[in-house]
């Protein structure tokens, strides 16, 4: 069997801010599914020493970085936050190392499916990367309410953070499966169980570590 052929099913999950990306992915845990989140893996790539954060601090500077030499996400985050170029600079720098990472996770798990959880999913392009591309739904009006009261952002910060993301209507034209948030915890569960079934009558059989 070839590596490609042992590398479980990709399902990329994403979802706009606040949606329930998190619950949903414990969700799929619970079920023994394999969960690899790109934002630990996203940190993990600009540990102190690697080429991601030598690549950030020759690319924004050194006050980026804390007096011990570590990322300063908080600097980081107001020199791109709210410039679109800076943005996709910082993108540029991390994606490829974030890909390079995930690959090398991924042709370590033998399991029917592995659930990618990429909160920029659509934004970055790598839905492409994925077989298949879950969308956790939940309308804005219910994403500024939970925005408001989990965070305690003002409404001109909420409406910064949903500008940079992909609209929900973007976010559902690239769904292949679509998980609705709007109603009660056991509703989404349920459908998390039935999406698990679908998912793996998709995936087939786990392969197999034998060559």
């Amino acid at each position: 069997m070839s590596a490609a052929q042992c590398i479980p099913l990709r399902v990329g999950l994403t979802g706009g801010i606040a949606s329930g990306k998190s619950t949903v992915a414990r969700l799929f845990a619970a079920r023994g599914v394999p969960v690899v989140d790109t934002d630990r893996i996203a940190r993990q790539v600009v540990e102190p020493g690697t080429a991601g954060l030598r690549a950030v601090a020759a690319a924004f500077g050194p006050q980026v970085l804390t007096a011990d030499g570590r990322l300063d996400r908080a600097a980081l985050g107001r020199r791109v936050f709210n410039d679109a170029s800076a943005r996709r600079r910082l993108e540029g720098i991390l994606h490829p190392h974030i890909r390079q990472r995930l690959a090398a996770i991924l042709g370590g798990l033998r399991a029917p499916y592995t659930v990618v959880v990429v909160p920029l999913l659509v934004e970055t392009g790598m839905d492409r990367d994925m077989d298949t591309v879950v969308v956790v739904d939940l309308p804005e009006a219910r994403q500024r309410q939970r925005l408001a009261a989990r965070d305690g952002l003002g409404a001109a910060d909420i409406e910064a953070r949903l500008a940079a993301q992909a609209t929900r209507e973007q976010r559902l034209a690239a769904a292949d499966h679509v998980l609705d948030n709007s109603g009660a915890h056991p509703t989404l569960t349920g459908q998390v169980a039935e999406l698990h079934r679908r998912l793996l009558a998709e995936a087939g059989p786990p392969p197999s570590s034998a060559e």
